[in-house]
C-alpha cells in the first residue's frame, strides 16, 4: 500500500527535476545562440502613469530679446538663542544657478503705437519697455556646497530630511535682483530695436523709435 505523503513527495520531486532540466536546457541553448539571453529572475518595470493633460493654450506675443545666466551663493545661518552653536544651529552655503529672460510684449500695443508712411517709407514705433521673466532655477546646477550643524541638528537630520525649499526661494529672489541690476532689460531693448530695424529695412522702410506712452 502506497502512503499518500510518499506519493505526493515523489510527484513534487519529479516536478523539481523537470524544472531544473528546463532551466539547464534553456541555458545551453542560450550559450549556443539558439535562444536569446534571458534572466528568469529579472525585474520588469511597468509605467502606469497617465498621459499629460492639456489644460489650456495661450497665444504668445512676446519677443524674448535677451537671456541672462546667473549663479549665486546663499549663506544662511540659523542660531538658537542661549544655546551654543556646537549643540544647536546650522549654517549652510547653497550654490544655485538659473536664467532670466528679458522680453518685449507686443500684445498690449495700442493701435497708434505704429505709424506707417507710404510716401516717406518710414515707420514710427512706440516700443514698450522690456520686462523680466521669473527666474528659471536650474536644479541640476544647484546644490549644498558646505554645511555646519550642531549636535541636535545632526541627530534630527538622521530621521528627517533637510528642507531645501527656503534656499531655492532665496536663490530665486537673489537672481531676480541681479537681473534687474545687470542691464539685461537694456540689452533686450537694444536687440529688439535691431530686429525691427532689420525687418523693416528689408521691406524698404526706415524705422524711427519713439517713447511709448506711460500707462
Amino acid at each position: 500500500m502506497k502512503l499518500p505523503w510518499r506519493s505526493g513527495s515523489r510527484w513534487a520531486f519529479r516536478g523539481v527535476v523537470a524544472v531544473c532540466l528546463v532551466v539547464v536546457a534553456a541555458a545551453a541553448l542560450q550559450l549556443v545562440g539558439v535562444l536569446p539571453k534571458l534572466n528568469p529572475f529579472g525585474t520588469d518595470t511597468v509605467d502606469r502613469s497617465q498621459p499629460a493633460l492639456l489644460r489650456s493654450i495661450k497665444d504668445l506675443s512676446q519677443y524674448h530679446a535677451a537671456s541672462g545666466d546667473y549663479q549665486v551663493v546663499i549663506d544662511i545661518e540659523k542660531d538658537v538663542r542661549f544655546v551654543p552653536d556646537v549643540l544647536a544651529g546650522q549654517r549652510t552655503l547653497f550654490v544655485s544657478a538659473g536664467t532670466v529672460n528679458a522680453y518685449v510684449d507686443f500684445g498690449g500695443l495700442a493701435e497708434d503705437s505704429m505709424t506707417v508712411s507710404q510716401e516717406k517709407k518710414t515707420v514710427d514705433i512706440a516700443l514698450p519697455k522690456p520686462q523680466l521673466d521669473k527666474p528659471n532655477i536650474n536644479h541640476e546646477r544647484s546644490y549644498v556646497f558646505a554645511q555646519e550643524r550642531g549636535l541636535l541638528d545632526r541627530l534630527t537630520s538622521v530621521v528627517q530630511a533637510a528642507d531645501q525649499q527656503p534656499f531655492y526661494v532665496a536663490a530665486e529672489q537673489k537672481i531676480s535682483d541681479a537681473a534687474k541690476e545687470s542691464g539685461l532689460q537694456a540689452k533686450a531693448d537694444e536687440n529688439t530695436r535691431k530686429m525691427l530695424d532689420g525687418m523693416f529695412r528689408a521691406l524698404g522702410y526706415e524705422v524711427h523709435f519713439v517713447d511709448a506712452p506711460q500707462p
